[in-house]
């Protein structure tokens, strides 16, 4: 059975790239990979004497819509990102590490990989001790809560479990109230799934192909218990897993490839949106780049003081950058620490009470079932989910829970969800001045209510079908593990920090493009929403704000 995976078709008026103009950025990005390179671009930096009519600070999904846009109206544009970029095969061959056998490449200076299944059958057996390096996963803890983020040019794309999900509508004007979700739904959410290469895997194949037997356990359990389930879309290359699974191509998804990168069949942001910014011959982005500051001068332009790092982390030295416009695209805790730090050491001193609040886990809670010996999950597990079990719209108690892989290359037995719940709970930052950052207000406690939620589902589930849960995944011997998000949402609130299309209140010309605009919670995987809102916001920064020359 051939799996013909359908991609997302373009609708009138979705703004789809130039193949040429794709071509032209993956050879930029192949070039500079080639040449160890830390500064990419189709022509020579688009910034002269430290200075670019926009800077774009990030490279993940709300930063690459707004640097292709302003790429595509004439305006040079300058990205800047932390990490590395992850286009050069390493001794072994591969770009990453696998999920079995991480190496250095894992993780962001870490000494020890942190995955967020800390055992199994209570022995850590998914860790390694590694060399710090500029990996590309980093684990930010504060305190009762840890943060994943993607390190390196496409942010979180190359990380994340590539699930294509746009949200509920009812939703969706459920939490952003004031955007017209008439627009959102009829132009962005189908420009968003077009330009990020979002596809369906083939139904005829997933009901017979190794690679899911495990989510087709989880669905049986899931509709004997009253549970409907949804495929979910993916950025993920489905035609290229039928033929990973029939050994025509080199395994990714099927090889243990998830959190720590995905060597092939991914489209992720340096495959799509990225690519065709690059392609534009006006955005140029400079990698192992942090900025650590922002301040405004007296012409209204932005300083920036950027931190230069190698591989290893050594400082290579601090430089200044100023630009005109400046888009703040680092995630939730990277956009959010910029300006606290700005507000509160005195350089953006304009800035408001809102920095800093909204913040949200998308109600993310992990847990595990034991399954019957008989329903066996196979020892091929594809580490791309394509299945969940949607109870969004249970208006007691709404849950979209991902069936999740446990790739581990043998039987387990076990089922894995990451379940999105409808927690109210919210944090705040604070700025602390002795450490220089920004720290997340969050107690363990407020993860309660997605516990809650997330129990009342699988109770449910395990009492139909005699299961039970797993208490041998998460390092000690609970069931529900809520001390860590991949789904970072808020901090500089659409609407509250921001006005109505990202711009920051207080400041002209100062934008935030990312998921910290989204008071969290989406109640799906977020990247799609990120990606459509920055796409409506850009839409009317330039027609309004930016002076064009395309």
């Amino acid at each position: 059975m051939r799996c013909k995976a359908s991609s997302t078709t373009e609708r009138p008026g979705v703004r789809a790239p130039t193949s040429r103009r794709r071509f032209m950025g993956m050879a930029a990005l192949g070039s500079a990979a080639a040449l160890g390179l830390t500064t990419i671009s189709t022509r020579k930096p688009a910034h002269a004497a430290g200075h670019s009519p926009a800077v774009v600070i990030g490279t993940g999904y709300g930063a690459a819509v707004t640097a292709l846009r302003l790429g595509a109206a004439g305006v040079p544009t300058v990205m800047l990102e932390m990490g590395r970029l992850w286009d050069t095969p390493a001794e072994d061959g591969t770009i990453f590490s696998s999920m079995l056998t991480p190496d250095r490449r894992a993780m962001w200076f870490k000494e020890r990989t942190e995955a967020p299944l800390a055992s199994f059958l209570w022995m850590d057996l998914a860790n390694r001790d590694i060399e710090p390096y500029a990996g590309v996963l980093d684990r930010v803890d504060h305190g009762d809560m840890s943060v994943y983020v993607g390190r390196g040019v496409g942010g979180g794309s190359l990380v994340n479990g590539a699930m294509a999900v746009t949200p509920k509508r009812w939703y969706f004007e459920e939490v952003l109230p004031q955007v017209d979700a008439d627009e959102m739904y009829r132009t962005y959410f189908p420009l968003a799934n077009a330009m990020l290469g979002t596809n369906h895997v083939d139904r005829d194949w997933f009901e017979t192909c190794d690679s899911y037997q495990f989510a087709r356990v989880s669905r049986a359990a899931a509709e004997k218990a009253g549970y409907e389930t949804a495929f979910v879309p993916s950025v993920y290359d489905f035609d290229y897993m039928r033929r990973e699974e029939e050994g025509l191509v080199p395994r990714s998804a099927l090889a243990s490839e998830v959190i720590y990168g995905n060597n092939h069949g991914k489209r992720s942001l340096d495959k799509s949106y990225l690519a065709a910014a690059l392609g534009t011959g006006n955005v140029t982005i400079e990698t192992l780049s942090e900025v650590r500051g922002i301040s405004q001068q007296q012409d209204g332009s932005y300083a920036l003081s950027v931190r230069r790092i190698d591989e290893s982390g050594n400082v290579l030295g601090i430089h200044q950058l100023t630009a005109d416009h400046l888009f703040l695209g680092a995630g939730s805790l990277g956009s959010t620490e910029l300006l606290l730090r700005a507000r509160d050491t005195g350089t953006l001193p304009n800035l408001g009470e809102e920095i800093g609040q909204g913040w949200g886990t998308n109600g993310n809670v992990m847990l595990g079932r034991a399954n019957h010996g008989q329903d066996l999950v196979g020892s091929l597990e594809s580490g791309m989910p394509a299945l969940g079990i949607d109870a969004w719209d249970d208006p007691v108690n709404p849950v979209f829970a991902e069936i999740a892989p446990v790739p581990a290359g043998l039987e387990t037995w076990a089922s894995l969800y990451l379940a999105i719940t409808r927690n109210p709970e919210r944090g705040t930052f604070h700025y602390d001045p002795g450490a220089d950052r920004a720290v997340l207000d969050w107690r363990e406690e407020q993860g309660q209510p997605s516990i809650d939620a997330a129990k009342q589902m699988f109770d449910r589930i395990n009492e139909v079908n005699g299961t039970s849960y797993r208490y041998d995944l998460f390092g000690d011997t609970r069931a529900f593990e809520n001390r860590f998000t991949y789904h970072p949402l808020g901090g500089l609130v659409l609407g509250e920090a921001t006005d109505l299309h990202g711009r920051v209140k207080g400041y002209r010309n100062l934008y935030v493009t990312d998921g910290s605009l989204i008071p969290g919670s989406t109640g799906v995987n977020p990247f799609v929403t990120i990606t459509a809102l920055a796409e409506r916001n850009i839409a009317r920064i330039l027609a309004e704000d930016v002076r064009t020359r395309a």
